[in-house]
This record gives structure tokens, C-alpha cells and sequence, in this order.
């Protein structure tokens, strides 16, 4: 430039965006920093010739592209809990009551008492009798998950013999909160290696990552640090759906634990998801003195033998691989840390060993649906975990259809998925007689050119028809289930699964997550055969997976292969009988009490993640409201029984007034202006919080006055209650009186008032 001819050549700057938006400004040829505050550069190139600057973004010298984060609204991120699943409540199904035992629910039913319309779920047990639950206690129901898929007794109601039950589940559980805290203690005082903070490199890793980070990835990724930063073993699982990011929460793990100058292990289940691992961590980590290496069948065993030589010898930082990293001849000069991705695909033995290793290095378990063990160990606390459910920003639902096997529906699949330029797999999990199909799906569709895979074929050849796959020298793929885990192939949007009657609930859901990584609309066909009847565990397996449509569905998979195939041998023989009497989502319940009872007062045991007990409902006191309003949600404001009865279950588990304001705004957004029964819904919500935080039992009328019974009122100065609340209240060492004012408005008002006169009192006694 005419400057440069001068002598006088701006100052060069790279300015790149960090990961919340932030600008770093690096030093130009003499030494100087821009130093102007940090703010949005957009990727425009922009020349200030009087202060002979010339600004440009990394887009425009390196090429890097981040996508603009996408603003989301608060409302469609929905936290996925094990209980979120166990709303889906169908008539018919049995229930657990809390306080009341096994039933069979039948559905919501509108009475009339005492002249006030409400909406209840319905309930019935032994001897016909009949339970009607109002909808703030809706909480109190849980689906009854058992230990296999015979149906349990179902109770009666006023007996003890459910109260017996409750008791005997409760002294087992006691029994087992100890072994776990034993366990976690353990854990907490086993000596470990803490790994460095945070270095420049690895920011500019992170910096470098081609999208947006969803605030559950930027969280994991966090908590993952974090542990990784104590003096003590990590162990912690990453529950995040097919596609969701957790390679790289697990690339960023390893890349932390190299510039600590220790050796990473990451383990897969198959070959052709090691072969995509290796690609995926070498490009990324090309940049950076990182040696990655791979050790599986795709490579000879002279290639094997040199790769164990250098991992002994410290030369080799990161080695991806199958369980053939867990044979005994595999030698680390420095292990950190142990990635296992989809750990229920690998054998007993494998997992021994894994549990070996748990108590020297720091494990990082990946998966997209939790063996039930896996999400039960988390979900009591033994296990961190943190789950990624928030989409990527352009991702859209996989349509899913099951279908008899149809081959005009098979050539329109595939012709469609061809004429948008994408490719298709056909999955046929039997490798005898996958090449007559593969000839005959190119003959139904003789413009598609057909490859097949399985894992049975050489190496070399199993390698090339993978590859060629990806660089889309093929348009189908007909292959066995050795695409199912992890494989990425953005290209593929259309996946048929043949016999899929066949397969496992977790087995199909991940089959089908290899489609629809990206922004286009994928399609999913289950075909079962044409002259068969299906049976009942399958049918009822397809019907989930169909239902499972939406994003980030992968935990709720989890707890429908709990419940078609029961609880099982979860915690072993000792605990079968218990799990059977009370349930499965009541028996964690009461286990994660136990938990947080048990764990004060003990070292280490206080460490039991929070952020993990979360995950499971905790188990409040019943609060009896039964006040002279119509709470429900209206049939024309929320015409589907089934979506009203899963607000309901949300509504009444809420635990704070914000939850409660949140879920007033939440309904407005979705249905419209709140119509009278749904305020005084959030209204009857907002009193049993308060309720349930100051030792109050119930809240009702009776002859013809307003009665607060609380056990919370011993606590407190009830002299200062009745001058706060004044003459016309009367208060008594259990019970508080106020007058039913004619005015609904006014009674409320004055209800709420004096809740949260109570609710202060217990909280503040001083006061």
C-alpha cells in the first residue's frame, strides 16, 4: 500500500471473539495492545485511515466462522428430570400414591363439592374403593416402574398394610444410603491428581470451536473442570442427547489433562466410531504438540505394537480406541484420565476393569441413554452427572414412522432423501444374508448406488466402504447396528431400520440419532414384517420410540427401558423385593432422602453433589388445601386431557414462588390470558409453597371460618403472630383462625397475607 511504500504500515490486529461475545485483541508488529474494551466486532472488515488502523475480525485473516448464538427464550429450555417422563401417566396404568399404596389410575374427572366445579385424577383400588387426588397434589402419583413387567397387587385404602410396605422399603434404603455414602466417602479421600488451571492454549481452543456452546455444554464442560481441578478421582457422567455436544466436553477434558502433561484414554465401543473419534481430535488438535493416536482393528499389529511402544514411553498424549485398550498388555507412563463413550455396550469384564481404574483416574463417562444401573448410581448421588438437554440452536425433531416392511414406502424414503442430495442408511442387523437385501434394495431403487457394512468383513475393506461412504460414493448404506454409536455423517438425514422389532429401546433410539445432526429435517423408518404379529414388549418398545420424537428425549428413553423391562437387578437381589413393593421412582425418592439425611455430619459424605440429588423429586409432606375456589385448567383453554394432566404433575411439584410466577408466564405464553381457574390455580400453588416451608399441615374451611393447622406455630412468637395479624384472627398453640370474608378477593388476600406472616416468623424467629 502507498502507507507501507512510506515506512508508515498500520499496526496489524487479530481481534477474536471469545466464547461469551468477548473481544481479545493480540499485539501488533511493535509490540502494542489495542486496548479497547471489550464489545461485538461483526465480521466486516473496517478501515480507520486517520488513526491508520485497519481492524480486522479472525473471519476475514484465519477464515474462522462462529455462528451468531441464537437468543433463546427461557421457556422452551426444559430441564429433563427422571420424573419428567413418569408425567406421561395413561389410563389404565398402575400408580403409587405416597400415603395411599399401588392404584390404577383412570384418568382426570371434574366433580362438583360443595357446589365448586374441580378437576381430579382419578384412582381406584382393591374392594372398589376409590381415590380422587386434587391436582395440587398431583405430586403425590408417580407410575409404577417394578422389577420385571408382572403386574403388582394393587391396595386397599385404609388399611396398614401399605403404611407397613413404606416402612420395611424405608429401613432398606437406609441401609443402602449408608453403603453409597461409605462408598463416595471413599472416594473423597482417595488420592488423586489435581490438574492445572485453565491455560492460554486451552482458551484458544475453545475460542476456536465452530458454534455456539449451549449453556448446558458451557455448564458440564465447567463441572468437568472443576472436578478435575480437585485432589481427588473424577467420576462423572455426561447424560446429553445424540448430537448434543459431549465430544466436546470430552476434547476439551482431554486437552486439559495434556497440558498437565498426563496421558488421556478414551474408549469406544467400535472401530468405525474410533476411526471417527481419531479424525475429530486429530484436526482439532492439529494446531497444538499434541501426538493422538488411535488402537483398534483398522490398524495392523505391527501399527498396533509401535502405538503401545510410545504410549509406554509417555509419547503418545491422547490413544482412542475399543476395549482393546483394556487388555492387560496396554501400559500408560502417566494416566489422567479414563473418557468412556456409551459405557453399557461394553462386556462385564470391561467393566470390572473400569471400576478398577475408577479409584486411580479420573473417569468421564458419555452417554445419550443411561443404563438403567448408570442413572441409577447417578441419580442417588454416587456418580456425578450433568446432562446436556438443550438443543443445538438449528436442530429440528426426527420424524419417525413405524411401518409394516413396505417396498414402495422404502423407494419413496430414499428417493426423497436423494433428491435433496443427502444419503440414506439401512440398518439389517443380520449379517447372513445383507448382501441378497443390499441387491435387492438397489434393485427397488436401481438410481441409488448401494454399499454395505458389517463388522464381520476385513478391516481394510470394512475401513474403505466407510470412508467412501462419507465422501458420498454412496447413497444407501444397508449395514448392520455397527453404525449405532456416535458415527457422524451430516450428509445421511434418512435412516430405515429393518425388523426393527428386533432391536432395544436404547438400541433404536441411538440407530436413529445418527440421523438429523444438523439443520434439515431427518426421517426415521421402523419396519416390522408383513406376516408377523409383533409381540408386546416390542410393540410397546416402537410406540416409545415414536412417542420419544422430540429433542433431547434420550433420558426419558432411559426410564421407558426401565419401565418395559422393570428395575431388574439394579441393586441386586437384596433390594429386588423392595424396589417391587413401592416402585421405582418412590424408592429413589425415599434412597435420595436417606441420602440427604444421612450424609450431614459425615467427612466427605457432606460432598454428595447437590447439583445430582436434584435430579430426583425430593419427598414433601402431603398439604391438605381444600378452599371454596375453582382450580383447574379449563377444557377450551387447554383442550388435551393429556397435556393438561402433565401440567398438572409440573404445577404441583413446583417448589418456589419464582417457579410458581415462572409457570403463570409460562401458561400465558402458550395458552393465552390466564382465565379465573387458572389464577386462582397459581394462587392455591403459591400457598401450598409457603405451606410446605413453614410446618403448616393444611388449609381449609370449616364452620364457616378460614383453619391454618401448622405444627410450625410451636416455633415461633405466637403473641407477635396474633398483634401482626389482629383482632380478628385468632391464634391458638396449633391453629390459626381468620373470618371467610363474603369477598373472594378479600378472603385470598388476607389468606396469602397471613401465610407469609408465618412463613417469615418460622424463617426469621426473631422477628
Amino acid at each position: 500500500s502507498p502507507q507501507a511504500e512510506r515506512g508508515n504500515a498500520p499496526p496489524l490486529h487479530s481481534v477474536e471473539r471469545g466464547p461469551g461475545g468477548e473481544v481479545d485483541s493480540t499485539a501488533g508488529p511493535g509490540g502494542e495492545v489495542d486496548s479497547r474494551p471489550p464489545g461485538e466486532v461483526d465480521s466486516t472488515a473496517r478501515t480507520h485511515v486517520a488513526e491508520r488502523l485497519i481492524l480486522l475480525t479472525d473471519a476475514e485473516v484465519f477464515g474462522i466462522y462462529k455462528p451468531e448464538p441464537r437468543r433463546r427464550s427461557p421457556l422452551t429450555r426444559r430441564t429433563v428430570t427422571p420424573e419428567t417422563f413418569l408425567t406421561d401417566l395413561q389410563p389404565g396404568d398402575y400408580v403409587v400414591h405416597v400415603e395411599h399404596g399401588i392404584g390404577i389410575f383412570r384418568g382426570l374427572v371434574t366433580l362438583n363439592l360443595d357446589g365448586v366445579d374441580n378437576e381430579y385424577l382419578q384412582v381406584d383400588y382393591a374392594a372398589n374403593d376409590r381415590l380422587y387426588v386434587p391436582i395440587h397434589q398431583a405430586d403425590r402419583l408417580s407410575r409404577y416402574v417394578g422389577v420385571d413387567d408382572r403386574p403388582p397387587a394393587v391396595h386397599r385404602l385404609g388399611t396398614a398394610d401399605w403404611g407397613a410396605i413404606k416402612r420395611r422399603a424405608k429401613r432398606a434404603v437406609e441401609e443402602v444410603a449408608e453403603e453409597l455414602l461409605e462408598i463416595y466417602a471413599a472416594r473423597e479421600i482417595a488420592p488423586g491428581h489435581a490438574f492445572a488451571p485453565d491455560t492460554p492454549w486451552q482458551q484458544e481452543l475453545e475460542n476456536a470451536f465452530p458454534y455456539v456452546e449451549t449453556e448446558d455444554q458451557l455448564r458440564a464442560i465447567e463441572q468437568v473442570k472443576r472436578d478435575m481441578e480437585r485432589d481427588r478421582p473424577m467420576d462423572r457422567l455426561i447424560c446429553g442427547d445424540v448430537g448434543y455436544g459431549k465430544t466436546e466436553v470430552a476434547l476439551r477434558a482431554a486437552f486439559k489433562a495434556v497440558m498437565s502433561g498426563m496421558q488421556v484414554a478414551l474408549l469406544v465401543p467400535t472401530t468405525v466410531l474410533a476411526q471417527q473419534h481419531y479424525q475429530t481430535f486429530a484436526e482439532r488438535l492439529a494446531p497444538y504438540p499434541i501426538v493422538v493416536e488411535m488402537l483398534s482393528r483398522f490398524r495392523s499389529r505391527k501399527e498396533q505394537e509401535t502405538v503401545l511402544e510410545q504410549m509406554a514411553a509417555g509419547k503418545v498424549d491422547i490413544v482412542i480406541g475399543t476395549h482393546r485398550l483394556l487388555q492387560k498388555d496396554v501400559r500408560f507412563k502417566a494416566l489422567g484420565l479414563v473418557i468412556v463413550d456409551e459405557e453399557q455396550r461394553f462386556g462385564v469384564s470391561h467393566k470390572e476393569r473400569l471400576k478398577k481404574m475408577r479409584t486411580e483416574v479420573d473417569v468421564l463417562t458419555l452417554t445419550a441413554t443411561p443404563i438403567p444401573r448408570t442413572l441409577y448410581m447417578s441419580l442417588s448421588g454416587v456418580r456425578d452427572m450433568s446432562t446436556i438437554d438443550t438443543p443445538p440452536a438449528e436442530r429440528l425433531a426426527i420424524k419417525t414412522t413405524v411401518s409394516q416392511y413396505d417396498e414402495t414406502l422404502i423407494r419413496t424414503a430414499i428417493l426423497r432423501e436423494l433428491d435433496r442430495g443427502g444419503q440414506v442408511y439401512f440398518v439389517h442387523n443380520r449379517v447372513m444374508g445383507i448382501d441378497q437385501l443390499a441387491q435387492r434394495i438397489a434393485r427397488v431403487v436401481p438410481e441409488a448406488r448401494v454399499a454395505v457394512a458389517h463388522g464381520q468383513m476385513p478391516e481394510s475393506q470394512l475401513e474403505r466402504v466407510m470412508m467412501d461412504f462419507v465422501a458420498h460414493r454412496y447413497d444407501v448404506l444397508v449395514c448392520t447396528s455397527i453404525i449405532e454409536s456416535g458415527l457422524d455423517i451430516p450428509n445421511a438425514n434418512t435412516i430405515i431400520i429393518n425388523q426393527a422389532h428386533r432391536f432395544g429401546l436404547a438400541q433404536l433410539y441411538q440407530l436413529r440419532g445418527r440421523v438429523g445432526r444438523g439443520a434439515v429435517r431427518a426421517y426415521a423408518y421402523l419396519l416390522t414384517p408383513r406376516d408377523m404379529e409383533v409381540g408386546e414388549m416390542a410393540r410397546k418398545r416402537l410406540e416409545a420410540i415414536a412417542e420419544a420424537s422430540d429433542l433431547g428425549a434420550g433420558f426419558r428413553i432411559a426410564m421407558r427401558d426401565l419401565e418395559i423391562r422393570g428395575a431388574g437387578d439394579i441393586l441386586g437381589a437384596r433390594q429386588h423385593g423392595h424396589i417391587a413393593a413401592v416402585g421405582f421412582d418412590l424408592y429413589t425418592r425415599l434412597l435420595a432422602q436417606a441420602v440427604r439425611e444421612l450424609r450431614n455430619g459425615r467427612p466427605g459424605a457432606a460432598q454428595v453433589a447437590d447439583e445430582t440429588l436434584a435430579y430426583v423429586a425430593p419427598l414433601q409432606e402431603g398439604i391438605q388445601i381444600n378452599l371454596p375456589l375453582r382450580v383447574y385448567l379449563p377444557p377450551d383453554y387447554v383442550p388435551d386431557a393429556a397435556l393438561r394432566l402433565r401440567l398438572y404433575r409440573r404445577m404441583a411439584s413446583l417448589l418456589s414462588l419464582e417457579d410458581v410466577e415462572a409457570m403463570g408466564q409460562e401458561l400465558a405464553d402458550r395458552f393465552g390470558e390466564l382465565p379465573e381457574p387458572v389464577t386462582n390455580l397459581l394462587y392455591q400453588l403459591r400457598l401450598k409453597v409457603l405451606a410446605l416451608e413453614s410446618g403448616v399441615q393444611s388449609i381449609s374451611v370449616e364452620a364457616g371460618q378460614l383453619l391454618i393447622k401448622a405444627d410450625g406455630l410451636e416455633t415461633i412468637n405466637r403473641d407477635a403472630l396474633q398483634r401482626y395479624a389482629g383482632p380478628a384472627v385468632r391464634v391458638s398453640r396449633r391453629q390459626v383462625w381468620l373470618p371467610l370474608h363474603p369477598n373472594q378477593a378479600t378472603w385470598q388476600a388476607e389468606l396469602e397475607r397471613l401465610l407469609r406472616l408465618i412463613h417469615r416468623m418460622v424463617h426469621d424467629p426473631g422477628r
